[in-house]
């Protein structure tokens, strides 16, 4: 067998046993687990106190938008940092991508500002 033909084997026998190791293993916890449902189990419980007020709160998207954004603008400066450490061993090649990355995030960071998605309310 050559190497390659070798390599898609492994590779389909590791997705044949995935796709059997996950239905199974869920199916036996499903029997094996006990099952003993009371109300006061059921009950929701917050750090101990009685919960107050409906279960469904809807909250602001301007919070979640706001943590995407720095989640975003966070991992874009983790891809700069490689670059400037080893910016002298480079050519100029990598540099005029640098430039378009730092452009692409600046039109995104200006899209961001404009839109006020920054402005914390």
């Amino acid at each position: 067998m050559e190497g390659a033909t070798a390599d898609h084997i492994v590779l389909a026998l590791f997705v044949i046993i995935g796709a059997i190791f996950v239905p199974l293993t869920i199916t036996v916890s499903h029997i094996l687990a006990p099952s003993n449902p009371h109300p006061r189990k059921l009950d929701t419980y917050e750090c101990g106190s009685e919960p107050i007020g409906p279960p469904w709160v809807q909250f602001r998207v301007g919070y979640y938008v706001y943590a995407l954004l720095f989640v975003v603008f966070d991992i874009e400066t983790v891809f700069l940092y490689p670059w400037a450490v080893a910016f002298d061993r480079m050519g100029v090649f990598v540099l005029a991508e640098m430039v378009v990355f730092i452009a692409i995030i600046a039109a995104g960071f200006a899209y961001a500002w404009k839109e006020g998605a920054l402005r914390w309310r």
